[in-house]
C-alpha cells in the first residue's frame, strides 16, 4: 500500500503591516486646513462689508467705517446705474467678454486638437510657443496694440477690445485645451473614421461633445478675465458709449474728485463688478477648478 503524503499544515495569516501616522505631518495638514478656511473666512467678511457699505450714505461711512446701515440707501445703486453710467457699462462688458470668449474657444480648440494629435517636432514648438506667451506682461503690448488699432479705426470701440482680448486668450486657452484633447482616447476617432467620418465632422461630432468640460472651463475662464480687466480697456477705450464696468468705475471715482466722493456710490458700482463673478464661482466652482487642475495636469 501507497502511503499518502501527510496534508500540507495551514499557514497562518498575516495581518496587513500597520501603518503608523506621521504626526508632522497631520499637525502640518490641520495648520494648512486651518488657513485655508481663515482666507475664505477673510474673503467673505470683505463681501459682506462691501454690500453692507454699499446701502450706507457717504456721511455715515466717513463718520464710521464699519458698521451697520441705520435705513439702507438703494439709491445708491440708482445713481450708480444712471448718472456714474454703469448700465451702459455693464452691457458693454457682457458683450465684450461674452462674444470674446466664445471667438477664443472657437479658433483654439482646432488649434489645440491638432497640436494634441500630431506628434511631431513642430508641434512640440509650437505648443511651447503658446506657454511661452503666457508669461508676456501685459503691460508691453499697450503700445503696439494702441498704434496698431488706430491705423485701422479701431480705438475707442468695443469691437477693437474684444480682438484684443481674444488675441490675449489664445496662449492659455490653446495650452489648456490641448491637456484635454490630449485625453481623448483615440479609438473613439478611429471608430468614427471607420463609419465614414471625415476630419472635420469627426473633430465636431465626436471630439468636440466629449471635450465638453474642458470647452466650458475655457470659455468662463476667459470670460472672468474679460470681465475684471482694465488696463487694455481704459487705454483703448474712453467715450461713454464704449467703456467697460472696470473703467466706468475708475471714470467715476476721479470725477467724485472734485466734488466730494460718494462712497456709497462707488460700493455700489463694485458690487454690480462683482455680484456676476461671485454668482459665477457659486454656479460653477468646482466646474472651474476641476477643468483646470484636469486640463493642465495632462
Amino acid at each position: 500500500m501507497t502511503r499518502r503524503a501527510p496534508a500540507p499544515t495551514p499557514q497562518p495569516e498575516r495581518s496587513p503591516p500597520v501603518r503608523r501616522r506621521n504626526p508632522a505631518a497631520g499637525l502640518a495638514s490641520r495648520i494648512g486646513t486651518g488657513a485655508v478656511w481663515l482666507v475664505v473666512a477673510a474673503d467673505l467678511l470683505l463681501v459682506l462689508w462691501i454690500l453692507l457699505t454699499s446701502l450706507r450714505s457717504g456721511p455715515d461711512i466717513l463718520h464710521h467705517a464699519f458698521g451697520l446701515p441705520t435705513s439702507p440707501q438703494t439709491d445708491n445703486y440708482t445713481t450708480a446705474l444712471d448718472e456714474g453710467g454703469f448700465a451702459r457699462a455693464a452691457l458693454n462688458s457682457l458683450l465684450t467678454a461674452g462674444l470674446s470668449s466664445v471667438a477664443a474657444v472657437v479658433l483654439a480648440a482646432p488649434c489645440a486638437y491638432a497640436l494634441a494629435r500630431r506628434r511631431s517636432r513642430t508641434s512640440s514648438a509650437l505648443t511651447m510657443t503658446f506657454a511661452m506667451g503666457l508669461g508676456v506682461p501685459g503691460q508691453v503690448l499697450v503700445v503696439p496694440l494702441f498704434v496698431g488699432l488706430s491705423r485701422v479705426s479701431l480705438t475707442d470701440s468695443d469691437l477693437g477690445l474684444g480682438l484684443v482680448y481674444v488675441g490675449l486668450a489664445m496662449p492659455f486657452t490653446v495650452f489648456l485645451l490641448t491637456g484635454f484633447f490630449s485625453g481623448i482616447p483615440g479609438v473613439l476617432e478611429e471608430a468614427a473614421v471607420l463609419d465614414g467620418a471625415g476630419p472635420v465632422r469627426t473633430f465636431v461630432q465626436v471630439v468636440l461633445p466629449v471635450a465638453r468640460g474642458g470647452l466650458v472651463t475655457a470659455f468662463l475662464l476667459q470670460f472672468i478675465t474679460a470681465w475684471n480687466e482694465t488696463l487694455f480697456a481704459l487705454v483703448l477705450t474712453n467715450s461713454q458709449g464704449t467703456i467697460t464696468l472696470p473703467v466706468a468705475l475708475s471714470s467715476f471715482v476721479a470725477a467724485q474728485q472734485f466734488n466730494g466722493l460718494d462712497f456709497g456710490t462707488m460700493f455700489a458700482g463694485v458690487c454690480i463688478i462683482l455680484a456676476p463673478m461671485i454668482a459665477l464661482f457659486s454656479w460653477m466652482g468646482s466646474r472651474i477648478i476641476q477643468g483646470m487642475t484636469v486640463g493642465i495636469g495632462k
